[in-house]
C-alpha cells in the first residue's frame, strides 16, 4: 500500500449503474406524477420540474459531458483538489459528510470562497476496482482530511 504522504490521483468515467439508478428513480417520479390525483397544472409543473432536473444533472453529474463536471481527484502536500475541464485543478475542503462505501464514494466538499457545500458521487464502476479501493482507503485514513484549504496556486 502507498504511504499517506505519497501523492494520490484518480480519474473516473461515467457510471452505467448511476445512470440506470437515476433513470429508474426518474421514471418512478414521472409515474407517480401521472397516477396521482392532482390537478392538471400540478402534474405539468411536476413533469416540467423532473425534466429540468434531468436536463441540468445528467450532463453535469452522471454523464460527465459538461465542462464543469468533476472527473478527477488528487491529494498531495497542498491538500485535496478536484479537476474539471473548465477550470483544471481546483482546491477543495472535504467535509465530514463524505462517505467511502464499497459501492460508491460520496464526496462532500466546499470550494474556497463559497458558502455552500457540494456533493459528488463516484460509483464503484467509475474506476477500476483497485483505484476505487485506494480512493476509499485514502479518504478513510488521510491525515488532516477535513483541514481548511490554504491558498493554493493552480498547478
Amino acid at each position: 500500500m502507498s504511504s499517506p504522504s505519497e501523492p494520490f490521483e484518480c480519474h473516473w468515467r461515467p457510471s452505467r449503474r448511476l445512470l440506470a439508478l437515476y433513470l429508474f428513480c426518474s421514471g418512478l417520479a414521472l409515474l407517480a406524477l401521472t397516477l396521482a390525483a392532482l390537478p392538471l397544472w400540478a402534474r405539468i409543473a411536476g413533469l416540467l420540474a423532473c425534466l429540468l432536473h434531468a436536463a441540468w444533472h445528467l450532463p453535469r453529474a452522471i454523464l460527465l459531458r459538461h465542462p464543469a463536471s468533476f472527473t478527477a481527484l488528487r491529494h498531495d502536500e497542498r491538500g485535496w483538489q478536484l479537476r474539471n475541464a473548465a477550470e483544471g485543478w481546483v482546491a477543495v475542503q472535504l467535509r465530514p459528510g463524505s462517505l467511502a462505501l464499497p459501492q460508491a464514494v460520496i464526496l462532500h466538499f466546499r470550494r474556497p470562497g463559497q458558502r455552500f457545500d457540494r456533493g459528488l458521487c463516484v460509483a464503484a464502476d467509475s474506476l477500476t476496482r483497485d483505484q476505487h479501493r485506494r480512493l476509499r482507503v485514502r479518504l478513510k485514513f488521510a491525515r488532516r482530511r477535513w483541514a481548511a484549504v490554504d491558498e493554493v496556486e493552480p498547478a
